[in-house]
Protein backbone atom coordinates (compact mmCIF):
# COMPACT_ATOMS: atom_id res chain seq x y z
CA UNK A 1 0.00 0.00 0.00
CA UNK A 2 1.58 3.08 -0.66
CA UNK A 3 2.27 5.93 2.15
CA UNK A 4 1.77 8.64 -0.63
CA UNK A 5 -1.85 10.82 0.56
CA UNK A 6 -2.72 11.88 -2.69
CA UNK A 7 -5.35 14.38 -0.80
CA UNK A 8 -2.16 16.79 0.67
CA UNK A 9 -0.47 16.02 -2.52
CA UNK A 10 -3.22 17.87 -4.49
CA UNK A 11 -3.40 21.05 -1.96
CA UNK A 12 0.74 21.56 -2.77
CA UNK A 13 1.33 25.13 -3.97
CA UNK A 14 4.61 27.51 -4.12
CA UNK A 15 4.55 30.26 -1.40
CA UNK A 16 3.41 33.84 -2.50
CA UNK A 17 0.60 35.57 -4.15
CA UNK A 18 -1.01 33.68 -7.25
CA UNK A 19 -1.02 35.98 -10.29
CA UNK A 20 -4.11 36.57 -11.90
CA UNK A 21 -4.31 38.22 -15.30
CA UNK A 22 -8.02 38.72 -15.47
CA UNK A 23 -10.50 39.22 -12.79
CA UNK A 24 -9.87 36.50 -9.79
CA UNK A 25 -13.07 35.09 -9.82
CA UNK A 26 -12.79 34.73 -13.58
CA UNK A 27 -9.89 32.65 -13.44
CA UNK A 28 -10.89 30.89 -10.39
CA UNK A 29 -13.69 29.29 -12.13
CA UNK A 30 -11.53 29.39 -15.49
CA UNK A 31 -9.26 26.99 -13.83
CA UNK A 32 -12.07 24.74 -12.11
CA UNK A 33 -13.25 24.34 -15.69
CA UNK A 34 -10.16 23.86 -17.07
CA UNK A 35 -9.38 20.78 -15.55
CA UNK A 36 -12.65 19.69 -15.56
CA UNK A 37 -12.40 19.82 -19.35
CA UNK A 38 -8.96 17.94 -19.25
CA UNK A 39 -9.87 15.15 -17.03
CA UNK A 40 -13.19 14.66 -18.69
CA UNK A 41 -11.25 14.35 -22.28
CA UNK A 42 -8.89 12.18 -20.80
CA UNK A 43 -11.61 9.83 -19.31
CA UNK A 44 -13.76 9.77 -22.43
CA UNK A 45 -10.98 8.60 -24.48
CA UNK A 46 -10.10 6.00 -22.48
CA UNK A 47 -13.99 4.94 -21.64
CA UNK A 48 -14.42 4.31 -25.37
CA UNK A 49 -11.05 2.79 -26.25
CA UNK A 50 -11.80 -0.17 -23.18
CA UNK A 51 -15.47 -0.58 -24.44
CA UNK A 52 -14.19 -1.10 -28.13
CA UNK A 53 -11.53 -3.88 -27.08
CA UNK A 54 -14.11 -4.86 -24.88
CA UNK A 55 -16.73 -5.30 -27.20
CA UNK A 56 -14.26 -6.21 -30.43
CA UNK A 57 -12.98 -9.30 -27.95
CA UNK A 58 -16.33 -10.70 -27.08
CA UNK A 59 -15.62 -10.47 -23.75
CA UNK A 60 -18.22 -7.45 -22.61
CA UNK A 61 -21.20 -5.99 -24.94
CA UNK A 62 -21.79 -2.33 -24.24
CA UNK A 63 -25.13 -3.63 -22.77
CA UNK A 64 -23.26 -5.35 -20.11
CA UNK A 65 -21.18 -2.15 -18.99
CA UNK A 66 -24.35 0.04 -19.01
CA UNK A 67 -25.86 -2.03 -16.01
CA UNK A 68 -23.28 -3.32 -14.34
CA UNK A 69 -24.03 -3.03 -10.78
CA UNK A 70 -20.50 -2.28 -8.35
CA UNK A 71 -20.52 -4.37 -4.82
CA UNK A 72 -19.72 -2.76 -1.67
CA UNK A 73 -16.20 -2.49 -2.00
CA UNK A 74 -16.03 -1.30 -5.67
CA UNK A 75 -18.51 1.60 -4.31
CA UNK A 76 -15.68 2.55 -1.43
CA UNK A 77 -13.16 2.90 -3.91
CA UNK A 78 -14.37 4.73 -6.37
CA UNK A 79 -15.87 7.30 -3.38
CA UNK A 80 -12.32 7.00 -2.52
CA UNK A 81 -11.13 8.24 -5.97
CA UNK A 82 -13.84 10.76 -6.45
CA UNK A 83 -12.47 12.49 -3.24
CA UNK A 84 -9.18 12.71 -4.87
CA UNK A 85 -10.23 13.70 -7.70
CA UNK A 86 -12.56 16.57 -5.99
CA UNK A 87 -9.47 17.95 -4.12
CA UNK A 88 -7.41 17.99 -7.67
CA UNK A 89 -10.45 19.89 -9.05
CA UNK A 90 -10.85 22.34 -6.54
CA UNK A 91 -6.82 22.69 -5.76
CA UNK A 92 -7.53 26.96 -5.88
CA UNK A 93 -10.31 27.92 -3.92
CA UNK A 94 -8.84 25.46 -1.26
CA UNK A 95 -5.53 26.93 -1.61
CA UNK A 96 -6.90 30.91 -1.26
CA UNK A 97 -9.12 29.52 1.59
CA UNK A 98 -5.86 27.93 3.40
CA UNK A 99 -4.05 31.65 2.64
CA UNK A 100 -6.84 33.81 4.37
CA UNK A 101 -6.87 32.36 7.69
CA UNK A 102 -2.89 32.56 7.57
CA UNK A 103 -0.54 35.32 7.90
CA UNK A 104 2.16 34.68 5.67
CA UNK A 105 4.07 37.47 3.79
CA UNK A 106 4.31 36.53 0.20
CA UNK A 107 7.48 37.26 -1.50
CA UNK A 108 5.10 40.18 -3.42
CA UNK A 109 4.72 41.55 -0.15
CA UNK A 110 8.26 41.67 0.90
CA UNK A 111 8.81 42.84 -2.07
CA UNK A 112 6.54 45.65 -1.79
CA UNK A 113 8.21 46.25 1.81
CA UNK A 114 11.87 46.60 0.94
CA UNK A 115 10.80 48.86 -1.84
CA UNK A 116 9.74 51.30 0.69
CA UNK A 117 12.91 51.29 2.81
Amino acid sequence: MSTIDPLALAGAKSKGKRPYFLDADVERLTNVVLVLTQELAVLRERTDTLERLLEQSGVLTRQEIETFSPTKQQADERGAWTQEYLARVFRILQQEREALTRDEASSEDVAEELAKV
